[in-house]
C-alpha cells in the first residue's frame, strides 16, 4: 500500500528537490527582480521616488515580465534551484554572481527589444540589488544555522572538546567547515598549525594560524586542547612521523585525515578522520605493488587459499578478490573466521564466486577432495601454526600441522596438476630457535625438493611480523592498555622487522608473480624497531603517559624467541627482482634422499608422540639451536 506524500515532499522532476522550497525561493527571486527595479530607480535620483520621471517607472513595469523569465532561465541554468544551501560555498556564490551579472546585460537588450528607455546606470544598479537579495535568501540559511551552532556550542560549552587542526590547507579548511555547521560535533576549533611561517598570525575561516609544528605542546596547553587533528593528506610518511611523535606527547586524542586521494576525490570531511594508528609511525611510505603484474596472473584463475580466515590468509582473500579471479577457494578449520571473510567478500564482491571449504590441511583425504573436485590453478599456502611459545609446549603439533600438513596439500598440487603454488614462510626459518621456525625451513624444504620433481611451480615467500595480526604484539599491547596495565616487553633490547598485513600481502601476490619455481622470496621488512619503543608508541596514541597512567614490566624472552630476527641464512644470496621490496634468496642445496628418510623418521616419532622429537628436527634443519645452545641468542 502506497504511503500518501506529504506537500513538502513531493518532488519535481528533474530538480529533485521539495516543492515547497523551490517555490519559496522561486517566489522570492521573483519579488527580487521587482524590489531591485525599484530601488535602482530611487538610488537612481537620490532616493526620491518623486524626482523619478514617470516613463521610467513604466519601462520597469514593461520589462519586468522579461525580466523575470530570464531570471529563472538563467538561474536554472546555472543550478541555483537545485543546490544544497545548507552547505553552500565560494562555487554557489560564483554561479550565482554569474547569473546575475548574466541578468543585468539583458536589461539593455529588452529595453531596446520593448522600445523603452530607462537610466544608464540602471543596468548596474539592477546587478547590484539582484546579487544582494538573490545571495542574501540563499546564503542567509547558511548564516542561520551557523549561529544556531555557535547557540548550541556555548549552550553545550561545559561538554565541547577543544580542537586544534594540524594543516591549514584545503583539508584542514574543510574539517573547520563541517565542524562549524554539523550540529553532532561537539568539536570546537581553537587553533591551527602550520609549517608555513607565512600563515602564521593569520585565521582560517575565523580560527588562528598560531605556529609551525615546533609551537604544537605550548598552544595545546594555552588553548587547552583536547583533541588534535591531522589534516595534511597530501603529506607521506616521513612527514607526518615526527609530528605524530610530537603530538603523542600532549596527550590528547588524535586523529588523522587517511590521505591524499581523500583531498583529489574532494571527500574531506570528519566521517573520513581515523585514529592514528601505530603503522603512522613506521616512518616509511606505503610499500607499492605492480597491480598489473598481480592481475595478469590471477585474473580469471581458480585460486585456493589454505588458512584462509587467518590474519595473512583473509587479507590473500581480499587482495585475489580484487583481481578478478574466476574462482577463489578459502579453506580454513576454523568456521567463525572462515565465515567472517565469506560474508565480507559476498558483501563486497558480488560477482566472484566464492566457495568456503571447512577441513584440516592434515585430513588426506578431505584435501584430495578439494583439489580434484575444484581443480585450483593457483595455491597459496598460509594455514600453520605461528605461534611461537605454544609450539615450544607441542611441538609435535606444530610438525604434524606445519610440516605434514604441508606435504599433503604440496604433494596434491602436484598431482593434481596446480600451475603454482606459493608458500607462506617467515624470518624465523632462518637461523630457528624455535620449533616453530624450524617447522617453517622443513617446509621450504619440502617445497624444494618437491619443486625438481613436478611441473608444478613450488616457491616460498618469507618476511617477517606484520602489524595487528592474529597472535602478534600489537592485539596484546592493546588489551592490556584497555586494562590500565601493564604492558609486558620480553626485553628492552629486543627488536623485529614489521610491515603492515595488505603491505605483506601484496609483496606475496607480486612475489607469485615472479616465481619460476624453487626460490625463496624475502621481502623487504625495512628498519627493524625495537619492542619497547612499539609499545611506548602504543600507550601514548592511546592517550596515556608510559610510567605515570601505564606502565612497561620486562618479563624475559619467552620459550624458542630470539633477541632478533633475521630474514637470509649467511649461505643464501641475495638476488633483486624488478621490485626494489622483494629478493630471491639461493637455496641451500641438501641431500634430497636424506632428508626424504629424516622427514619419514621425524613422521613416525610425531605419530607415535615420542617424547622429544627436537634432536630429529635438529638433523633435518642443522642451523636450529634449542634449549642451552640458545645461549649466544639471548
Amino acid at each position: 500500500m502506497k504511503k500518501n506524500k506529504s506537500f513538502n515532499d513531493i518532488r519535481v522532476g528533474f530538480l529533485q528537490i521539495p516543492l515547497t522550497r523551490l517555490v519559496l525561493l522561486t517566489m522570492g527571486d521573483i519579488f527580487s527582480v521587482f524590489l531591485a527595479e525599484m530601488l535602482s530607480l530611487y538610488v537612481r535620483y537620490d532616493f526620491h521616488f518623486m524626482d523619478v520621471p514617470r516613463e521610467f517607472w513604466v519601462a520597469a513595469l514593461v520589462i519586468y515580465l522579461p525580466n523575470v523569465l530570464f531570471m529563472l532561465f538563467s538561474f536554472h541554468l546555472l543550478r541555483l534551484y537545485n543546490s544544497v544551501w545548507r552547505y553552500a560555498s565560494d562555487t554557489e556564490m560564483v554561479n550565482n554572481g554569474i547569473a546575475v551579472i548574466i541578468c543585468a546585460v539583458a536589461v539593455p537588450v529588452f529595453c531596446l527589444i520593448m522600445k523603452v528607455k530607462l537610466p544608464t546606470s540602471f543596468p548596474f544598479y539592477y546587478g547590484l540589488f539582484m546579487l544582494l537579495f538573490t545571495c542574501g535568501e540563499r546564503f542567509g540559511y547558511r548564516f542561520l544555522r551557523i549561529l544556531q551552532k555557535r547557540r548550541l556550542d556555548y549552550t553545550h560549552r561545559k561538554t565541547m572538546q577543544n580542537c586544534m587542526i594540524i594543516g591549514g590547507g584545503a583539508a584542514g579548511n574543510s574539517i573547520i567547515k563541517e565542524i562549524e555547521t554539523n550540529y553532532y560535533l561537539h568539536l570546537k576549533v581553537v587553533c591551527v598549525i602550520d609549517d608555513n611561517p607565512g600563515c602564521h598570525g593569520k585565521y582560517l575561516r575565523g580560527v588562528p594560524i598560531v605556529g609551525g609544528r615546533d609551537t604544537i605542546l605550548d598552544n595545546v596547553e594555552k588553548y587547552a586542547v583536547d583533541e588534535i587533528v591531522i589534516a595534511i593528506p597530501s603529506a607521506s610518511r616521513q612527514t607526518i612521523k615526527p609530528i605524530v611523535e610530537i603530538c603523542k606527547e600532549t596527550g590528547c586524542h588524535l586523529r588523522i585525515l587517511p590521505g591524499m586521494y581523500q583531498l583529489i576525490s574532494g571527500d574531506v570531511s570528519v566521517s573520513n578522520l581515523r585514529e592514528v594508528q601505530i603503522e603512522d609511525l613506521l616512518g616509511r611510505d606505503p610499500i607499492e605493488v605492480n597491480v598489473d603484474e598481480i592481475l595478469n596472473y590471477v585474473q580469471g584463475k581458480t585460486i585456493l587459499v589454505t588458512g584462509g580466515g587467518g590474519s595473512i590468509g583473509s587479507e590473500l582473500c581480499r587482495q585475489i578478490a580484487n583481481h578478478s579471479p574466476k574462482r577463489l577457494i578459502i579453506f580454513d578449520i576454523y568456521e567463525n573466521s572462515a565465515y567472517e571473510i565469506q560474508q565480507e567478500l559476498m558483501r563486497n564482491h558480488p560477482d566472484t564466486d566464492i566457495v568456503v571449504l571447512i577441513g584440516s590441511i592434515r585430513n588426506t583425504s578431505r584435501v584430495n577432495y578439494l583439489f580434484s573436485t575444484y581443480k585450483p590453478d593457483i595455491v597459496y599456502h598460509a594455514a600453520a601454526h605461528k605461534h611461537v611459545p605454544l609450539m615450544e609446549s607441542s611441538p609435535h603439533e606444530a610438525i604434524k600441522n606445519n610440516v605434514l600438513g604441508t606435504l599433503k596439500v604440496a604433494e596434491a598440487a602436484d598431482h593434481y596438476g596446480v600451475k603454482r603454488f606459493v608458500l607462506i614462510s617467515t624470518d624465523k626459518a632462518v637461523n630457528p630457535t624455535n620449533v616453530m621456525g624450524a617447522s617453517k625451513r622443513i617446509c621450504e624444504m619440502v617445497i624444494q625438493t618437491l619443486n625438481k620433481k613436478s611441473k608444478t611451480e613450488f616457491v616460498a615467500v618469507r618476511f617477517g611480523n606484520v602489524l595487528g595480526s592474529n597472535g602478534s604484539v600489537i592485539p596484546l599491547f592493546k588489551k592490556q592498555i584497555e586494562m590500565g596495565g601493564p604492558v609486558t616487553v620480553t626485553s628492552p633490547d629486543i627488536i623485529r622487522y614489521f610491515m603492515t598485513i595488505p603491505e605483506a600481502v601484496s609483496l606475496v601476490l607480486q612475489a607469485g608473480a615472479y616465481a619460476k619455481g624453487g626460490e625463496i622470496f624475502v621481502l623487504d621488512m625495512g628498519e627493524p624497531m625495537k619492542i619497547v619503543d612499539l609499545a611506548k608508541n602504543l600507550i601514548q596514541l592511546s592517550g596515556y603517559k608510559v610510567g605515570e597512567d601505564i606502565n612497561i614490566e620486562y618479563i624475559g624472552l619467552r620459550p624458542g624467541e630470539k633477541m632478533y630476527e633475521e630474514l637470509l641464512m649467511n649461505e643464501e644470496g641475495l638476488k633483486q627482482t624488478t621490485n626494489k621490496m622483494i629478493y630471491i634468496g639461493k637455496p641451500i642445496e641438501f641431500d634430497e634422499a636424506l632428508f626424504e628418510n629424516q622427514l619419514e623418521r621425524l613422521r613416525d616419532a610425531v605419530d607415535k608422540e615420542e617424547q622429544d622429537i627436537r634432536p630429529l628436527i635438529k638433523e633435518i634443519v642443522p642451523t636450529y639451536h634449542y634449549g642451552s645452545e640458545n645461549d649466544g641468542n639471548m
